[in-house]
């Protein structure tokens, strides 16, 4: 069972037969139904189910010349809105399913993002018309789930830190696309600069708390390649719910390192109270859809 089923509104879920139950009715009575040829005799089709606008379940699976559909797997999803990166993004095959991960590799931040495709049927008749050659990518639209979280105050910044605070992820934006290309000074300033950023940390530390000094975050999580630990700022938040099990929603548009997406949790396992301005912490599995035109 899928551990984010909690993340759109499913957390009540305690058996197979339940799973099923929902399964089947994302079959027969999906919202979104699309196929590609696979072979002469089998197609890869997926049925989609929204609960509310942009959150549902999509179930994947081979469906014959009888239209006899065979269930391969599901994952839960929640789309999102506008564009989080134009920056170059790789996709790779999961070695178990027909499912992939992109990778985005944005100089906003210092680590390569891992997510896992939404649109998984449209890449792959992209890739169908391009003979399997090279597939061209404009964007990358990124979203998240998360089963729980926390509300915290914002970091106390008046207008001149804020603008250096821009100032210098710009810079840094820069001194990253050099040392891309191999500038040896480009790499020795982010060496320094780290070193240095390190250092003050440190002596910060000693007498006040991790989330007074850092601002935003995101870092890998666990041992899957796609689940991440954020501390965000809220820039916007609404509250919806799951259509079929009534439970309410948070879906918060959140700034993580310069970067924009929004996250989907459960009102009721959220800690503290969401305000524009003050920022959330809690573990995601990140999606994406990649946009191609």
């Amino acid at each position: 069972m899928n551990q984010y089923l909690t993340a759109i509104g499913f957390g009540d879920i305690e058996s197979k037969k339940e799973l099923f139950e929902i399964l089947t009715q994302v079959e027969q009575n999906f919202t979104h139904h699309e196929l590609t040829l696979q072979d002469e005799e089998m197609d890869f089709c997926e049925f989609r189910k929204e609960y509310n606008e942009g959150i549902g379940i999509s179930l994947f699976g081979d469906m014959d010349i009888n239209s006899h559909f065979e269930k391969q797997y599901y994952f839960p999803y929640f789309t999102g809105k506008g564009v989080t990166s134009y920056a170059d993004v790789a996709v790779e095959r999961r070695s178990d399913r027909e499912a992939y991960i992109g990778i985005c590799e944005d100089s906003k931040i210092a680590i390569n993002l891992i997510f896992h495709v939404q649109n998984t049927l449209e890449y792959l008749k992209i890739c169908q018309l391009n003979n399997h050659g090279r597939v061209q990518y404009m964007s990358v639209t990124l979203s998240a789930l998360s089963n729980e979280g926390m509300i915290l105050f914002p970091v106390s910044k008046n207008k001149y830190q804020e603008k250096r605070q821009k100032e210098d992820v710009h810079n840094r934006m820069k001194l990253v696309n050099a040392a891309k290309t191999g500038d040896p000074v480009a790499i020795e300033s982010l060496t320094l600069d780290d070193i240095d950023t390190y250092s003050k940390v440190s002596r910060r530390l000693v007498s006040e708390d991790i989330f007074s000094i850092v601002d935003t975050s995101i870092m890998p999580f666990g041992i899957e390649c796609d689940k991440y630990s954020i501390l965000g700022t809220i820039l916007k938040f609404i509250v919806t719910e799951n259509k079929l099990t009534k439970e309410e929603l948070y879906i918060m548009d959140l700034e993580v390192n310069d970067l924009r997406f929004s996250v989907c949790v459960p009102k009721a396992r959220v800690i503290g109270e969401p305000a524009v301005g003050r920022r959330f912490k809690g573990n995601i599995w990140l999606q994406g859809k990649i946009n191609f035109d």
